[in-house]
C-alpha cells in the first residue's frame, strides 16, 4: 500500500517529530519511506512541513498539490493553506492550535475561523476531522496526540496501529515516555 502524508504547522510543534515518529515505526515493519522536511522561521514560529511517502521504492517524496492521502496539520491557518495538497477524498485532520501570524495581529488580516475551515476541507473531503487543542492532555504532547489520532481516524491506521506508534516513540524518544504516552492513549479515545 502506498501512503503520501503531508504534515504542516508552525515551528516548535513537533511537525518533524510526528514525521520521526512514522519513519521510525516503519523501520520495524519494513515499509519502505521517503522523507522531505521544509522548515520555514522555524524557531520563530514560521511554516514547518514534512512530507512522507510511505510503501512505495524509488519514488521522491515531494507531494504535488492534490497528491496527499493524509494532511495532519498542528495550527489552524496552516490546514487552510495545505488544503490544497490533499486528494479529493483523503483524509485531513486539524489540530486547532491558533498561531497569530503578524499581518492578523496588526489587524490588516483576518484569522480563519473553525466554521471557514470547515467549509473549505469539505469542498475536497467528507473526511475531515478537527480537534480542539482542549484534548490534549495537560502534561501532554500536542504532536502526539495528533499523531494518535490521526492513526486511529485516517488511512494512517491501514499501514500503523497503535502499538507501532507506541514502540516507535519507546525507541525514538525514550525521555519524556509519560507525557507521549499519555498523548498516545488520549489520542486514541477521540
Amino acid at each position: 500500500m502506498k501512503l503520501d502524508v503531508y504534515f504542516v504547522g508552525v515551528g516548535g510543534q513537533g511537525v518533524l517529530t510526528m514525521a520521526e515518529i512514522l519513519i521510525q515505526a516503519t523501520l520495524s515493519k519494513d515499509i519502505h519511506c521517503n522523507f522531505y522536511p521544509t522548515k520555514g522561521m522555524a524557531q520563530r514560529g514560521g511554516f514547518v512541513k514534512a512530507q512522507l511517502r510511505l510503501g512505495e521504492e524509488g519514488c521522491g517524496p515531494d507531494i504535488c498539490k492534490g497528491g496527499a492521502d493524509v494532511v495532519i496539520a498542528m495550527e489552524q491557518s496552516e490546514a487552510l493553506k495545505a488544503i490544497d495538497y490533499l486528494k479529493p477524498d483523503g483524509d485531513m485532520i486539524v489540530l486547532g492550535y491558533h498561531w497569530l501570524p503578524t499581518e492578523v495581529m496588526l489587524g490588516r488580516a483576518p484569522y480563519p475561523d473553525e466554521a471557514r475551515l470547515a467549509e473549505e476541507a469539505a469542498k475536497r473531503t467528507k473526511n475531515y476531522w478537527y480537534l480542539d487543542i482542549g484534548l490534549v492532555p495537560e502534561k501532554g504532547a500536542d504532536n502526539v496526540f495528533l499523531l494518535s489520532a490521526a492513526q486511529k481516524k485516517t488511512a494512517l491506521g491501514k499501514l500503523f496501529s497503535a502499538d507501532d506508534l507506541k514502540a516507535a516513540i519507546l525507541a525514538r524518544f525514550p525521555k519524556g515516555v509519560e507525557g507521549n504516552l499519555l498523548s498516545l492513549e488520549r489520542g486514541q479515545s477521540v
